[in-house]
């Protein structure tokens, strides 16, 4: 039991500094671009995930986390497909409407499903479906203002939503299948999606702003907001992989549009933005599809505790019954089959 309260604390943390974070990154990078000026979307999340990078370096030298080898292939190729969706993400947002980059958003959560119900075959009940289903709808009704079609914006967030969707998936997945951490995964991923965006992100955002970030005038108080933006990107970046690892990319894609409805909400009371009664309708359907998907995700939970004995107790019959604890030796086959999987290398790829 207290296993259990400890694990649920777990996640109620991660959830609580997951949002926190974004939308305070949000509000912070609204300031930067849209009050100070500066454009360069792509650039500045490649400083995000350099920062980040740095930062759980010095975490690593003071042994607050320990390193894990994977894979050197499997995390090269997670990095790059995690750099390569944000520029997608920020080339959608360039070549289409607001309107149409909110609606590449909202389908990145039924595209997930329909990917991890092919590839992984994990079943989604009805109920599931129904509270997402309003969940979309409510965030579609308060975001979605315009919806102006264009092919070259249409295969950019086609591509997005795929990017973004393998990754969140594989996000989940290596750290299961590998055993390995949020952090862990985080600190060895992050140098190769900052290097992709590094390289990529100043023609990025020169193709969409007609700017040069390295000829841009930076003021004392652009630089300012910059640092803060990189700090807060820190906790955005760990807490993103923590969400993932610990609950699911769905689960983290209902946290994003909670996000979206507060982001609209603090944009009206301290930023003073346009709220209609459209916004708010919008807002409330979204918060009772959350409310319903928490409720079911807790009700399908608890079926499963039912139904599947906790790990522990299995430990402990296994425990009981080993060899080991009787005085007897594993014969060579267990001992060939043990040694081969130590000394075999970890990887999904």
């Amino acid at each position: 039991m207290g296993e259990m309260s400890k694990t649920q604390l777990g996640v109620i943390g991660a959830l609580f500094l997951s949002v926190a974070s974004s939308v305070s990154i949000v509000i912070c990078n609204k300031a930067l671009m849209s009050n100070l000026g500066f454009p360069f979307a792509t650039t500045l999340t490649s400083w995000h995930l350099m920062v980040t990078f740095c930062t759980l370096h010095v975490a690593l030298r003071f042994n607050l986390f320990e390193a894990k080898p994977v894979d050197m292939k499997t995390v090269m190729l997670f990095g790059i497909l995690n750099g390569v969706s944000i520029g997608f993400l920020n080339l959608s947002l360039g070549f289409n409407s607001i309107g149409f980059y909110q609606m590449t958003k909202l389908a990145i959560i039924p595209f997930t499903v329909m990917l991890e119900t092919l590839f992984l075959k994990k079943q989604f009940s009805r109920n599931i479906k129904l509270s997402l289903f309003f969940l979309l709808v409510g965030v579609g009704i308060a975001s979605i203002t315009d919806l102006q079609l264009n092919f070259v914006g249409t295969i950019l967030s086609l591509l997005a939503i795929i990017t973004t969707c393998v990754g969140q998936i594989l996000t989940n997945t290596i750290q299961k299948k590998l055993n390995v951490t949020s952090t862990q995964l985080l600190y060895q991923s992050a140098p190769f999606q900052a290097a992709i965006l590094f390289v990529s992100g100043p023609l990025v955002d020169r193709m969409l702003t007609k700017q040069n970030v390295f000829a841009y005038k930076y003021s004392p108080l652009v630089l300012t907001f910059i640092i803060m933006s990189c700090v807060i990107a820190v906790s955005v970046n760990f807490s993103t992989f923590l969400v993932i690892g610990k609950t699911s990319p769905v689960t983290y894609q209902v946290l994003g549009h909670l996000k979206t409805c507060l982001v609209l909400g603090f944009g009206y009371t301290l930023l003073h933005d346009p709220f209609t009664e459209r916004n708010i309708i919008g807002i409330l359907v979204a918060v009772f599809g959350m409310g319903l998907y928490s409720y079911f995700c807790t009700q399908e939970n608890k079926k499963k505790l039912v139904v599947d004995p906790p790990l522990s107790s299995q430990v402990k019959d296994k425990d009981i019954n080993s060899p080991l604890l009787n005085g007897k030796n594993m014969d060579d086959h267990e001992k060939e089959s043990h040694e081969s999987k130590k000394s075999s290398k970890d990887s999904i790829v």
